[in-house]
């Protein structure tokens, strides 16, 4: 396959925490000319880790984009995240990569994260090349970490290179030829997915190195076999081979410039006088600077809503003028804009953004008095840039912050701090239960005078819908029975009101429908409706009743052969529903539904259940209704299944 170089290679760097991939990128920038000064994440002066709080801890948080020339091949490289917390920053990545290097440690070898990492590369089938990195490192090894790759990250693997004095500070990378022959040769290796080349070692002739290289070309492109480097980000030995591979071995962006365009927004920083920059890649069209876009957002209900603008600034990643399908660019003049909006439809093979909200959250105070409102205000913002920032008003009337884990709590107290100058508290993390109704509610209030009555007349029914649809709103009244304010009125305040169901959790996946409405002119005000219609609204769902869910993750557990019982066990005494279990060589791969609270226990005791050998894969599962007595989280002041009280409350504290 030739390459375009009119069109640039967005390639993505991976890695577990450690193993190397901010220093790596570094040293791709440096040893290519696009830094004149080599920096260093000990000394919290890389060009990727920008943000004060990621060169102190030496970690990466957010995904940043650096361009490059390799070879005659322009390289956008995008530095993702390795620790797991951050995950859903590395997944968001992936959807606007046309390539990725996976970083794996000499010296640890294949770490729990890395197994995580490549099974979404290959399950996007990601073009992928590997990097062993620190081949200077006292510990590192070659043949037996090469059999570790192979049977724990992915089977086919093609060594580009060899090491000599792997382990001391003279480790140096030489290159391997392609038509180096014997057990796991790259013509054997690449034959188990080419008949042309099975027949080619059977029958004759041998294949050429030519014929190999073509074929490695075919297979990597199609993220079916994994070309491997040996190498050291710290001294620059193997840099080059792997530069070499990236620019001769990973196929080129499919783009079309003359078709609309399209793309999607994969990181927002917002500057020091609030505006924000979006990056976006673009996949098809163009877009030019003062051009109006209207991006796409997906929301969590399924719905899609519109965020429009104007480009004030467009800058190219690595180029001037329009950005052309296939590039990265950063643009400023859409106010609204957040991570995951896209720019026209997906396009095949292109994942859609849909984030589904963590289920984990933890209420955050300010250290100080009178300072709510500045801790909201700031949570917002963060929020526009990481869509897995989400708050919202618990029903003790305190914020609550939804997280993934204990290190992406830290981190957002550090830039609270830093960035907005406020010291929070953070409460222990619980999971976030979900109401969903169980029948059908119909309530009607009508107007009239006097201190509890109101002068407007609201009808509503809920009704359950399948799981997973979200909230939807319906009418059986006309437009013309009320003014148009009043109708919004209602239909903002009876959505709002869903964050606070019967027991204090958001209300979902139901039909909300408008049955009935009344007013009388000139004494009607939209006040009216918006005190009306939550009351209306909670005596619905009282006659309907709502059932308390609990969030869960669906795991997958690979463990070794031994462990498969103690694994299966504590899985059970977590409560979790223990589902395929299956067997591959001297592991079994265990899957299960596991409580989200239970999800870190479960991760902490795989390490010593399994010595140090289990994996541990989750992502968001279904949800499951709660055993026994649901927890409350509503406190009120009578009955928690009294509307009028329940509204007492909330309008009272």
């Amino acid at each position: 396959m030739t390459t375009t170089p009119s069109l640039p290679l967005n390639l993505g760097v991976l890695a577990h925490v450690d193993a190397g991939k901010t220093s790596l990128t570094e040293r791709l920038l440096f040893e290519y000319g696009a830094l004149g000064a080599l920096g260093s994440v000990d000394a919290g002066n890389t060009t990727t880790d920008s943000g004060e709080l990621e060169r102190e801890r030496g970690i990466t948080i957010r995904s940043a984009v650096a361009p490059l020339t390799v070879g005659g091949r322009r390289v956008n490289l995008v530095d993702t995240p390795g620790h797991p917390d951050f995950i859903a920053e590395v997944e968001r990545a992936l959807g606007v990569l046309d390539g990725a290097v996976l970083v794996v440690s000499a010296v640890e070898g294949v770490q729990p994260q890395t197994r995580v990492l490549m099974k979404s590369l290959r399950r996007l089938r990601l073009p992928t090349l590997i990097l062993v990195n620190k081949i200077d490192r006292p510990g590192a090894r070659e043949d037996g970490l090469l059999d570790d790759i192979r049977r724990g990250l992915a089977p086919y693997v093609i060594p580009l290179a060899t090491t000599s004095a792997a382990g001391t500070p003279a480790a140096r990378s030489l290159p391997l030829p392609l038509s180096s022959a014997g057990h796991h040769s790259p013509a054997e290796l690449l034959a188990a997915h080419d008949d042309l080349l099975l027949s080619r070692l059977v029958d004759g002739p041998a294949p050429t190195e030519e014929e190999v290289r073509a074929a490695l070309v075919r297979h990597t492109a199609a993220g079916l076999v994994h070309p491997l480097c040996f190498g050291s980000a710290l001294t620059g030995t193997g840099i080059r081979h792997l530069g070499e591979a990236i620019a001769t071995l990973l196929p080129s962006p499919d783009a079309d410039e003359d078709a609309p365009a399209r793309g999607t927004v994969f990181a927002v920083e917002r500057g020091a006088n609030g505006e924000k920059t979006a990056y976006v890649r673009l996949f098809g069209g163009r877009l030019r600077a003062r051009e109006r876009v209207v991006l796409h957002r997906d929301e969590p209900d399924g719905s899609t809503a519109p965020v429009t603008g104007r480009l004030t600034r467009l800058d190219v990643v690595g180029d001037e003028g329009d950005l052309r399908a296939g590039g990265i660019g950063a643009f400023r003049g859409v106010p609204g804009v957040r991570v995951g909006d896209r720019l026209g439809a997906p396009g095949p093979g292109r994942p859609v953004f849909r984030f589904a909200p963590p289920g984990l959250e933890a209420v955050v105070r300010p250290a100080g008095p009178g300072r709510g409102a500045a801790l909201h205000s700031a949570l917002s913002a963060l929020a526009e840039e990481d869509p897995f920032v989400r708050t919202r008003i618990t029903a003790d009337g305190e914020l609550s912050v939804l997280l993934h884990g204990a290190v992406q709590r830290e981190v957002l107290a550090e830039r609270l701090r830093r960035e907005f100058g406020l010291a929070v508290e953070f409460a222990p993390v619980t999971p976030v239960y979900r109401e969903r109704p169980v029948a059908t509610g119909e309530a009607v209030r009508e107007l009239g005078p006097g201190p509890e009555e109101f002068w407007a007349t609201v009808g509503l029914r809920v009704d359950p819908a399948p799981y997973g649809s979200g909230v939807r709103w319906a009418r059986e009244t006309e437009w013309g029975t009320l003014p148009r304010a009043f109708h919004r009125a209602i239909e903002e305040t009876a959505l709002g009101a869903l964050g606070q169901g019967l027991y204090g959790w958001e209300v979902t996946d139901c039909v909300v429908t408008l049955t009935r409405t009344g007013y009388a002119a000139p004494l009607s005000t939209a006040a009216d409706f918006r005190h009306l219609t939550p009351l209306v609204l909670l005596r619905a769902l009282d006659r309907a009743g709502t059932r308390v869910y609990a969030p869960c993750r669906a795991v997958e557990a690979e463990v070794p052969r031994d462990a498969l019982g103690a694994v299966t066990g504590r899985l059970a005494a977590l409560g979790a529903d223990i589902g395929e279990t299956r067997e591959s060589g001297d592991r079994w791969t265990v899957t299960a539904e596991v409580p989200v609270g239970d999800v870190r226990e479960l991760t902490a005791a795989l390490p010593g259940l399994t010595g140090g050998e289990g994996a541990l894969w989750s992502r968001p599962g279904r949800d499951r209704p709660v055993r026994g007595l649901p927890p409350r989280r509503a406190r009120t002041d009578g009955d928690p299944l009294n509307p009028e009280s329940y509204l007492r409350f909330l309008a009272g504290r």
